[in-house]
């Protein structure tokens, strides 16, 4: 392709990685330039060719400096020796428009941070992330780049999650979990309508058939969402008032205030009331859900699925969890098949995120 010929699409700056992922399927990316921004809130993604179905705002020339391909490149570029490129992070995440990154030994943070800004043009802000701490779980971020404004929307497989990465967590590394359990909940009501549940003239599953479930650590809405747009009604119960309010805001921006009932409070104090009328699922999204095995059982109707994660050594994956899941269905006279386990990934050095999928009898 010439220079006369170089194109570039340009779409809403929230868009921009899920255009670029939909480019890469359709083998229309052009990795040879670098998205550039366009306006207040688009940016122009170059392109070897227009999809015919891809939804853009226009169809420009030529935009895009020729790409330097990774990080390493930018801080060689500007001037970092390859001793102090070692020190360098070797991976970060994305959320909406915000960089998250272990800066660690590197040198002059703010120059890896504006380096991240130069190799993604969708973000407007670098945030050093530090431990997360305390009760409820809160980051402790620092900005190192850009306009420091921590709020963003993140969008992933068809669902927006608003937040403050000041404020509350997110796990980039869980994205296929979250994924996986609105596969799950899609399954199990595709199962429902085959078996002949009663379904609507559009063939969706009608409110009364709806699986229940029930999310005892919601968060900002990470598998509550997923679930909820395929079709659960869910009892979400989350603690902290910050994840509470973008549990809140989430279930509006997604259009799922019908189908997700949000408590805030201790889960415990929940799931007593739902003992006679126990629900078909319940995800424990929490390292040290086995200690809440006692109060969610109660809770979980004969035949219904558990999903618990935890915080596991390697050595004791996934034998570990599973005993203790054992051994409270034995508490409790009930039952148990495992029916799947994953690792979701490392939670720390000899550690692993953990999660184990059990049918309760």
């Amino acid at each position: 392709m010439s220079a006369d010929d170089r194109l570039a699409v340009v779409v809403a700056r929230d868009r921009t990685q899920t255009v670029i992922d939909r480019l890469r399927e359709l083998d229309a990316y052009d990795d040879d330039r670098t998205v550039q921004p366009w306006d207040d809130d688009s940016v122009a993604v170059p392109v070897t060719s227009v999809p015919a179905d891809l939804a853009v705002r226009d169809v420009v020339k030529q935009v895009g400096e020729p790409r330097l391909r990774d990080l390493d490149d930018y801080l060689r570029d500007r001037g970092w020796t390859d001793a102090e490129i070692d020190l360098a992070p070797a991976s970060w995440a994305v959320v909406g428009s915000v960089v998250l990154v272990d800066v660690g030994d590197a040198p002059r943070p703010e120059e890896v941070g504006e380096a991240l800004l130069q190799l993604h043009g969708e973000a407007d802000t670098v945030l050093a992330r530090g431990p997360i701490t305390g009760e409820h779980r809160e980051p402790a971020v620092e900005v190192v780049a850009g306009t420091g404004d921590t709020e963003t929307v993140h969008r992933e497989h068809g669902t927006a999650y608003a937040l403050d990465l000041a404020e509350v967590m997110f796990s980039p590394g869980n994205k296929a979990e979250r994924s996986h359990m609105g596969e799950v909940v899609r399954e199990a009501h595709e199962g429902r309508s085959e078996s002949g549940a009663s379904t609507s003239a559009s063939g969706a599953i009608e409110s009364g058939e709806r699986e229940r479930v029930l999310d005892m650590f919601a968060g900002i809405g990470y598998f509550t969402l997923p679930m909820a747009r395929a079709g659960a009604t869910v009892t979400a119960v989350e603690r902290n008032p910050a994840s509470f309010r973008y549990l809140i805001e989430n279930v509006q921006l997604n259009e799922v205030a019908d189908r997700v009932q949000p408590y805030r409070a201790d889960c415990r104090d929940v799931t007593p009331d739902l003992a006679a009328d126990p629900v078909d699922r319940i995800v424990m999204g929490y390292y040290e859900a086995h200690e809440y095995l006692d109060a969610a059982l109660p809770a979980l109707a004969p035949g219904g699925v558990v999903h618990m994660h935890e915080a596991t050594p390697d050595g004791l994956v996934f034998e570990r969890p599973i005993e203790r899941i054992e051994a409270a269905a034995a508490d409790a006279g009930r039952g148990v098949e495992i029916l799947d386990t994953r690792r979701v990934k490392s939670y720390s050095e000899g550690v692993a995120h953990v999660v184990v999928d059990a049918r309760i009898e």
